[in-house]
């Protein structure tokens, strides 16, 4: 089998590699049946939520986003080199009609179907992924590790479909953050905090294979340096208070002007600090700090909680 090579450069463990080499496994070997990211987790024992990052951030792409590609290469070489017809290929290959196929597949190769069909037309080739290790010196992830008892806020929740953690262009969560700031609903909330404590949370629910939306928040926490007078009136007008069980938390630094200093943490946190630490993220309240008052180009700083394995 042609394979292609995909190198990651840093610390994975034998474990994490063998658990991602086996889901492409199960994933090739089911690849005309009804199978998704989520049928792929259950296969290596792990939870959807953990498995899609871990998968994307190793990869670089999602396994939903694997199995797409590597159907429509196999599609298009059946349709080269066999009689069959295109619509027994697209009900083969998981599409409900022969159109959401055709649009899949000219987006894909930049042919049509019938186009495949004939000598010289010009087809992608997207071969299965084998995974390799290269090493390239050491590098350094500050962080810490905090124990935090119940924890309470009060927040605009709002729940959002897990779909979304499989696109890496939805935007619903910073659309959230938007919203609410054009509404005038963050600052109210924030002046119940003693002034230069008014830090804002951005509080994450986990994902659960038994549920279809997880929760995102925006709060304050609540303790002796909050007005908790008022919290009955906010929590009458569409406010929430939100728990947190003990937990120890991993804390990391977030440096940037914008999001994307978050999303190249949690790749490193997956990448780099899960394999050479031995802890994991348990299914917990994930949250991020953005401080009233941080330190020069501190976009935020994120706490996973975490257990040793």
């Amino acid at each position: 089998m042609i394979s292609y090579n995909l190198c990651i450069q840093g610390g994975l463990s034998a474990v994490s590699i063998q658990l991602i080499q086996q889901a492409i496994c199960y994933m090739e070997e089911h690849i005309c049946e009804n199978i998704n990211y989520a049928e792929v987790a259950k296969s290596v024992h792990m939870s959807s939520y953990n498995f899609h990052r871990t998968f994307s951030f190793i990869v670089g792409m999602t396994a939903n986003e694997y199995i797409r590609k590597r159907r429509l290469t196999l599609a298009a070489q059946e349709l080269q080199t066999t009689d069959i017809s295109v619509i027994d290929v697209a009900y083969k290959y998981g599409y409900e009609s022969p159109e959401s196929f055709s649009k899949a597949f000219s987006r894909f190769h930049g042919s049509t179907p019938k186009q495949a069909k004939q000598k010289g037309t010009k087809l992608h080739l997207f071969n299965p992924l084998v995974i390799k290790i290269i090493l390239e010196g050491g590098s350094i992830m500050d962080y810490r590790i905090e124990h935090r008892e119940r924890q309470q806020f009060i927040a605009l929740v709002r729940a959002f479909p897990n779909e979304i953690s499989n696109d890496d262009n939805d935007h619903s969560i910073p659309d959230f953050w938007t919203e609410c700031s054009e509404k005038n609903l963050i600052e109210p909330m924030r002046l119940l905090r003693s002034e230069g404590k008014r830090d804002l949370y951005g509080l994450c629910s986990p994902l659960r294979d038994s549920e279809t939306h997880f929760n995102y928040g925006i709060g304050i926490m609540i303790d002796e340096d909050t007005d908790t007078t008022k919290l009955e009136h906010f929590t009458q007008n569409g406010y929430s208070i939100w728990e947190t069980e003990p937990a120890d938390y991993a804390v990391f630094k977030c440096f940037g002007s914008d999001g994307d200093c978050l999303g190249e943490t949690w790749s490193k946190f997956f990448k780099e600090f899960v394999p050479q630490t031995g802890y994991t993220q348990t299914d917990d309240t994930d949250y991020e700090i953005y401080f009233e008052n941080g330190e020069s180009g501190l976009f935020c700083e994120l706490w996973v909680p975490v257990k040793k394995i």
